[in-house]
């Protein structure tokens, strides 16, 4: 991925660069194909793995999924959904959210367990989810894929049609995974990002990003991009799949 350009002003203050003429009109492509309105607040599916090898992250999304609700409420609000799987089987959604703090406290009292991915579960979830109501995104954490690669982008079908993109986000560098990831974002229009274990300002930044663009759609996401590297890094990614 291409590093961030810079400029320097008069006062020899390092700021981003203006988006080229390419990410400009993905992003007003974006806008167009999902408007937000001031009746609406943003709606947000949050997807993780909750196996074992995913407990010190799923200690870091409850502490870091707080400030997806600050960010969105600068400019909206957000109400989130929770959706986990762990053990051979289990897979559960929360109700909707507009509450970081019980949305907290509920996180805080799951426990990681053993088992195989379900991310075929989520998607389905999501998918049926977008054919509700309008969902703004799904943002999903995980370090592993062990299931039918092509059966995930069936799943993943439906979030295409209904213009709902997901953000998937990998920790670690498990070529299954990268491989299925970056499949489902491309076919949603999504993004795909890896980060690094216990790498948690990475990780906070893309979760702020993605609840910025799911509260406020694309100009959000490109206002936020001026301040943030994670929003910058989103955008770059959302280019990759188109």
């Amino acid at each position: 991925m291409a590093a961030d350009k810079t400029v320097t002003t008069k006062n020899n203050t390092a700021t981003p660069a203006a988006l080229s003429a390419e990410a400009s009109a993905f992003l007003a492509e974006l806008e167009r194909r999902a408007p937000l309105t001031a009746e609406r607040r943003g709606r947000l599916i949050f997807g993780l793995d909750a196996t074992m090898s995913r407990g010190p992250t799923w200690d870091l999304a409850c502490a870091l999924q707080m400030e997806m609700f600050e960010e969105a409420a600068r400019i909206g609000g957000l109400d989130m959904q929770l959706v986990y799987y762990r053990g051979l089987s289990e897979c559960r959604a929360s109700p909707w959210m507009g509450d970081g703090t019980k949305l907290g406290a509920l996180m805080a009292r799951i426990q990681c367990q053993g088992g195989r991915t379900q991310i075929g579960r989520v998607l389905n979830h999501a998918g049926a989810q977008a054919a509700k109501g309008p969902v703004g995104a799904l943002v999903f954490v995980g370090d592993a894929m062990e299931e039918n690669v092509d059966a995930l982008c069936a799943e993943a079908g439906p979030l295409a049609l209904r213009g709902v993109p997901a953000f998937m986000f990998q920790e670690g560098a498990d070529p299954a995974a990268e491989r299925a990831f970056r499949e489902i974002a491309r076919l949603t229009k999504g993004a795909y990002c890896r980060f690094d274990a216990g790498a948690s300002t990475e990780l906070r930044a893309l979760l702020r990003a993605a609840a910025s663009y799911a509260a406020g759609g694309a100009k959000a996401l490109a206002a936020l991009a001026g301040a943030s590297p994670g929003a910058r890094r989103l955008i770059s990614a959302m280019q990759d799949t188109r």
